[in-house]
């Protein structure tokens, strides 16, 4: 029932109960004192100012307690991948905005970091079985919860470009869908993105199906560009002391999984239709998203390095040796090949398109259209991370 629902019961129960013994006492022929009434108009007070002071303390609730108004216009919401840094902060960004959270994983009793168990709880988030690479389980996770709204993110050995996935969605009776995209697909029309591309043609395939089974106003397409946490690809050699890499010359946004998980929470609770402040402002499904910075990984390191207090050595080599220190580093070789073929080919450019035009201008706005906030500056982030650098 909740806090203000057991104040206001109470108050009524109170009431109810006097009332209805003085009642009985005066068809019983019995004399009804002042002092009864007077106890009963003070019974009465003492309840009214309890369920108001409830009511006054859900108002000053802690920020995992959505209010009454934003519980009545939420929707349920499942987010698949919790358990990674933009699933979970999707997640709690929903949940603040009002939404019943479901959490959707393949192992219910995985941890999930940055949400603890009694942050699931204050929260009311709960686990529910599903794998988006099972199509059955995706449909059962939706119906069972009744969520209208869905997190997804990119499978990359999906035979189909996940539409089993996106039908099951639909047929489960999800109605819109967050899918957590990449700026690497810059065109309008994802139908025009070719195969040549790795990793903007794997997403735009995914975009192409959300729209074809949901429509345009049925999903959005979140397109972060490169993620701060790709740091991490260094990590074992920034704790030694010294990074291999390939063009460490090329410069990158850095947009922190914080602010990607505030747009995409933001828009799995209210929509595509409107933002924290309640303006209509989507017009496209596709919603670009960079950081608020452009530096090298040279600058990048040198910067960390004065974080953490220690000399990081910045190593550049060829594309192969690129290659090889990154599968070292524990990095997929069939993703670590393309990325670094992609640095080669920047490198030869002298630019990178990810960085000039209306999408580069419309992504540097959007966490704080969409979000209510600044985006996170590189600086904030490393600080925020240097513990699991040092």
């Amino acid at each position: 029932m909740g806090a203000l629902g057991t104040a206001f019961a109470g108050f009524q129960k109170i009431s109810a109960t006097t009332f209805t013994n003085a009642y009985f006492l005066k068809k019983s022929g019995l004399q009804i004192y002042p002092s009864i009434i007077s106890h009963t108009y003070n019974l009465c007070s003492i309840s009214l100012h309890l369920f108001r002071q409830t009511r006054h303390n859900l108002h000053q609730r802690t920020s995992l307690s959505p209010s009454i108004n934003q519980i009545m216009a939420s929707p349920k919401v499942i987010v698949f991948g919790p358990t990674g840094d933009v699933g979970h902060e999707t997640a709690i960004v929903a949940q603040k905005q009002g939404a019943k959270v479901y959490l959707a994983m393949r192992n219910t009793t995985k941890p999930i970091n940055g949400l603890t168990a009694e942050q699931e709880t204050a929260g009311g988030f709960e686990r529910v079985q599903a794998d988006l690479e099972a199509p059955e389980t995706v449909e059962a996770a939706v119906r069972k919860t009744g969520a209208k709204h869905a997190f997804i993110y990119l499978m990359m050995r999906s035979p189909d470009h996940m539409r089993a996935t996106i039908e099951a969605l639909k047929a489960g009776g999800a109605e819109f869908v967050v899918f957590l995209s990449s700026a690497s697909v810059q065109a309008a029309d994802p139908k025009t993105v070719t195969p040549d591309g790795f990793v903007d043609y794997a997403h735009a395939q995914v975009e192409v199906g959300l729209e074809e089974v949901f429509g345009k106003d049925g999903y959005a397409a979140v397109r972060p560009a490169y993620f701060a946490k790709n740091l991490f690809w260094w990590q074992k050699m920034i704790k030694a002391g010294k990074v291999t890499v390939a063009f460490p010359e090329l410069t990158f946004d850095w947009v922190a999984y914080k602010d990607i998980g505030a747009v995409c929470g933001t828009l799995l609770a209210k929509g595509a239709v409107e933002t924290f402040a309640g303006e209509k402002v989507v017009d496209k499904p596709e919603i670009y998203l960079y950081g608020p910075q452009l530096t090298s990984v040279t600058e990048t390191l040198g910067m960390l390095a004065k974080v953490l207090g220690k000399e990081i050595e910045v190593e550049s080599v060829g594309e192969e040796e690129g290659v090889q220190a990154l599968v070292q580093s524990g990095f997929p070789e069939f993703i670590a090949k393309p990325f670094t073929s992609l640095m080669r080919e920047r490198a030869e450019e002298g630019k990178h398109e990810l960085y000039e035009g209306t999408p580069f201008q419309e992504g540097l706005a959007n966490a704080e259209k969409f979000a209510g906030k600044k985006p996170q500056k590189l600086e904030e982030f490393l600080e925020e991370v240097k513990g699991e650098l040092a």
